[in-house]
């Protein structure tokens, strides 16, 4: 004997009780993740971000005459995390920030330093001199 056929009514019951709906919840606010995220990346400084210094005629030039340190950073750190990461890795107050991004993708910094410190006593403490 061929088995009846279920009803259509009883079919569409049983699909819409299987079907599971995803909502978004209502207090997600994505806007407070993202800000979240920025916060916690801006504050994460650790020893990647400053690759080396650079010890050329031309940096040398910058410490003895304009009070700054050059170094070489990775590509994707901002003047912030520059900053912060020299203040813990070397105690040394900045004053000011310059980046250039090189042709071969490799981005320099020049360092102000603050004028209550000399960048040639900076430069022998970290090692350039």
């Amino acid at each position: 004997m061929p088995e009846a056929k279920p009803d259509v009514a009883e079919t569409e019951e049983a699909l819409s009780k299987s079907v599971a709906t995803l909502m978004k919840p209502k207090n997600l606010d994505m806007r407070v993740l993202l800000r979240a995220a920025v916060c916690a990346s801006r504050d994460k400084v650790n020893d990647a971000v400053i690759k080396f210094s650079l010890t050329t005629e031309s940096a040398m030039k910058e410490v003895e005459g304009n009070n700054t340190l050059v170094f070489i950073v990775d590509a994707n750190t901002n003047k912030h995390q520059i900053k912060q990461a020299m203040k813990k890795l070397y105690d040394i107050g900045v004053a000011k920030v310059n980046t250039l991004t090189r042709p071969d993708r490799e981005k320099k910094v020049y360092v102000q330093l603050a004028p209550d410190y000399d960048a040639l006593d900076g430069a022998s403490k970290i090692g350039i001199i």
